[in-house]
């Protein structure tokens, strides 16, 4: 489906993220505002921790302007400073709180549409919850509304974020032949990217692409995937690049436009999280996403609401209840029968939540709304 993306008037947006423990929010956020600024808007992106963007973003974004989240000296300054005026729409991701002292800037000039974007989920309270309004009960604020904003995987929902070029991609020979690998890779090598956490079931997938039919190239990404597998290498006794039919080569940290291309590259993605997994979708690869686990076991329920959302294969859904931990037992075999049927799936997934209204496009006319 087309988006408007010339119909929108320009608007000043204030959009705030705290990063928690890893950086999903900033990449969903970062995309959200590269988004919003190819469609003419302007951006201000406040955040406690912008280090990621360096690699994440290294050219930055023409229309978006990074600020540190603002502190007590900080909101004082701006209280004072004649020039500066909030955005016209405000977007607090994830659940952060503005602090107080912005709230009271929020309230004095003309009200801002204010906009709680939430968390990816494929459950039941999405859709109901979409598009609500939250009175504000307390603080400077008192009296105004923030709308629960849902991204989804269905019409009845915020949608997921797409951009208008995202299917303008480099060649995928030529693509792969730029990386700094330490071993070229070769025609005949399965490629399957990982992006993971610390998965139990780590060294079972070692051990069955060590021993499959066909060589597999491993491509790890940097940071927790790559101390999860060198911590499993260790414990099979294995050489840190692999044995016999797997050969592990690890990725340098990648900018948003190239961890997409990686994704398209591969026969198979490993990804984690939310960012990671919108993007796997859009690739039309299969996938095997490592929903970040909670302590109350609430990402159970949301792995299951996924699969039947997305209708997924039984054995795709067993390969995730023993990859994130649900169940116990060996991994079903990475057969080329079983990634082919796991392939069809997921062309047929992306080409449905392709039909549907992106994210940015729903959420600019939400804000026109409630203008």
């Amino acid at each position: 489906m087309k988006s408007d993306t010339h119909s929108s008037p320009s608007l000043r947006w204030d959009i705030f993220c705290r990063v928690i423990d890893n950086y999903g929010d900033l990449g969903v956020c970062w995309r959200l505002c590269a988004d919003l600024a190819q469609r003419g808007q302007t951006l201000r992106l406040w955040t406690d921790d912008a280090s990621a963007l360096a690699w994440m973003a290294p050219q930055g974004c023409a229309g978006i302007s990074v600020h540190a989240w603002p502190n007590e000296a900080d909101l004082q300054a701006l209280a004072k400073d004649t020039t500066f005026t909030v955005g016209d729409v405000i977007v607090e991701a994830f659940g952060c709180e503005l602090p107080e002292a912005f709230q009271a800037l929020i309230a004095q000039g003309p009200k801002p549409v204010w906009v709680n974007l939430e968390y990816l989920s494929a459950e039941g309270y999405v859709a109901r919850s979409h598009g609500l309004a939250s009175p504000v009960m307390s603080g400077p604020a008192r009296g105004m509304n923030k709308w629960f904003y849902f991204p989804g995987f269905t019409p009845d929902t915020g949608g997921l974020l797409r951009e208008p070029n995202l299917l303008e991609v480099p060649g995928r020979a030529a693509w792969l032949g730029t990386l700094p690998l330490d071993k070229p890779i070769s025609p005949h090598e399965r490629l399957i990217s990982l992006f993971c956490y610390e998965p139990k079931a780590l060294p079972d997938l070692l051990e069955q692409l060590s021993q499959a039919d066909e060589p597999t190239r491993l491509l790890v990404a940097q940071g927790r995937p790559s101390a999860a597998v060198a911590a499993a290498t260790q414990a099979l006794r294995m050489p840190k690049i692999g044995t016999s039919q797997l050969h592990i080569s690890l990725l340098p940290y990648f900018s948003q436009t190239e961890f997409d291309h990686l994704l398209r590259a591969c026969d198979l993605n490993f990804v984690r999280g939310e960012d990671s997994l919108v993007r796997a979708l859009w690739a039309g690869q299969p996938l095997v996403w490592h929903i970040y686990p909670q302590d109350d076991l609430a990402h159970h329920d949301k792995l299951h609401a996924f699969e039947v959302a997305l209708d997924m294969p039984a054995d795709l859904q067993q390969f995730h209840a023993v990859w994130n931990g649900l169940e116990t037992g060996q991994l079903p075999t990475l057969s080329p029968v079983t990634l082919g049927r796991w392939r069809d799936w997921s062309h047929l997934t992306q080409q449905s939540l392709f039909a549907q209204t992106d994210l940015t496009t729903q959420l600019l006319r939400f804000v026109a709304q409630k203008r």
